[in-house]
């Protein structure tokens, strides 16, 4: 009968290894079942689980390799596996596959330590970790991003608990956690939708149109409880853009040109235009801000409220319908129906209540520097971070800025 033995490999990396100690195999037909390998700090682990063929005796086969192991100063273990251990870890591997993605400023192993324990006490086992952002500075700079991705596996009994317990230890260590079906989609978005307000730019515009009409306090208290959730959005927007009936339409320019874009937005946007992704500001705003941006970042889309304005002045109406949140998830279908793509394929950013149908529309909805009701509501957030963390949940690694960058020359 055939052998399984896995064998595990470790010490200092070197070019050619995986080559030489395969060709070993080579030279007795041997049958690779499984194999992984991991470089830290140059050193390696390397494992590989073989099947012996019936003709070939293990003895030569493991005295081989470990007379070259030795010679290249690695590390060696044998185990003998059964073929009933075999065939149940075999099946094991058909489990629901998931992603958890922890992202903070630093990582810490606190972090690494409640995470792990979270998806351990939930069934869930964690088959492979992988760093994708950049290995830090030791004279780091504040604005970083790190990001540890863990692929787990197993059948979790309550998925709303385990999302629960992400979302609570996330605010508890101030760092956001990603739980995520490890699914073809994940890997094969094609359509990013961004509210614009407090998301793409960090500032209501509606805000500050009332700042420059002497009604700032009133309308900012309306925004607020809007964004919250306390407000009907059509309804309070209304009654917000009533009180700017008169404003000069001169300002608006100035106002366009003091918006100060979210962190991580301009890289966000570059990277996604260079990997093909498609992009679209759906605003509960105005169009003239939308348009501002749009010229600036290179966004494919724009929908928003068009701000009547007659003789030069703020009517204190919208022209048309007003983008809502359900137009807003609407537009989402119809953008992707457009593009010939699934609702799977989509990607929906935003920060307040009026974003939540589009986020449960699309297959990674993301509540950005959400109000608490949005936060709890939405299956994903990033609160601790930049926009440009969202590229870290569809798997982006550091190593790929490189080829963006290279890509946008």
């Amino acid at each position: 009968m055939s052998e399984l033995v896995l064998i595990n490999v470790s010490g200092r990396d070197k070019p050619g290894l995986t080559s030489e100690i395969t060709g070993i195999m080579g030279q007795y037909d041997v049958r690779i079942l499984d194999i992984g390998q991991a470089v830290i700090h140059d050193h390696l682990t390397w494992g590989i689980l073989i099947e012996i063929p019936d003709e070939s005796k293990s003895s030569p086969v493991i005295r081989d390799l470990l007379f070259r192991l030795h010679a290249l100063d690695l590390q060696v273990r044998f185990a003998p596996i059964t073929i009933e251990a075999y065939q149940q870890w075999a099946e094991g591997r058909n489990r629901a596959c998931y992603i958890v993605t922890l992202l903070s400023r630093d990582i810490k192993a606190e972090q690494i330590a409640r995470v792990s324990a979270i998806t351990a006490r939930h069934g869930l086992n964690i088959d492979n970790i992988s760093r994708l952002s950049a290995r830090p500075s030791l004279n780091p700079s504040e604005n970083r991003i790190a990001c540890v991705e863990f692929s787990v596996r197993g059948t979790p009994s309550d998925l709303e608990q385990l999302r629960y317990d992400f979302l609570h230890i996330a605010g508890e260590m101030n760092v956001d956690i990603a739980f995520q079906e490890d699914s073809i989609f994940r890997r094969n978005r094609r359509l990013v939708v961004f509210d614009m307000d407090s998301t793409l730019i960090d500032a209501e515009v509606i805000d500050e149109l009332a700042l420059e009409a002497g009604v700032g306090k009133q309308v900012a208290e309306i925004t607020e409880r809007a964004m919250q959730g306390e407000l009907d959005f059509s309804q309070s927007f209304a009654e917000r853009l009533a009180l700017l009936k008169g404003l000069d339409e001169s300002v608006l320019e100035g106002i366009a040109a003091r918006l100060r874009l979210t962190e991580g937005a301009e890289h966000l946007i570059r990277s996604l235009k260079s990997l093909g992704y498609r992009t679209a500001i759906l605003s509960g705003g105005f169009t003239y801000f939308a348009r501002h941006l749009q010229q600036k970042l290179g966004i494919d889309y724009v929908y928003a409220n068009e701000l009547e304005i007659e003789n030069g002045k703020v009517t204190g109406r919208v022209a048309g319908q007003i983008v809502d949140g359900k137009r807003k998830a609407e537009l989402l279908q119809e953008i992707a129906e457009r593009e010939h793509i699934s609702r799977e394929q989509v990607i929906a950013v935003g920060d307040g209540a009026n974003d939540l149908p589009m986020l449960s529309q699309a297959g990674l909805g993301v509540a950005f520097r959400a109000k608490p009701l949005v936060k709890e509501s939405a299956r994903h957030s990033i609160s601790t971070l930049g926009l440009d963390a969202i590229l870290y949940l569809i798997g982006f690694r550091e190593s790929d800025s490189l080829q963006v960058g290279q890509a946008g020359k």
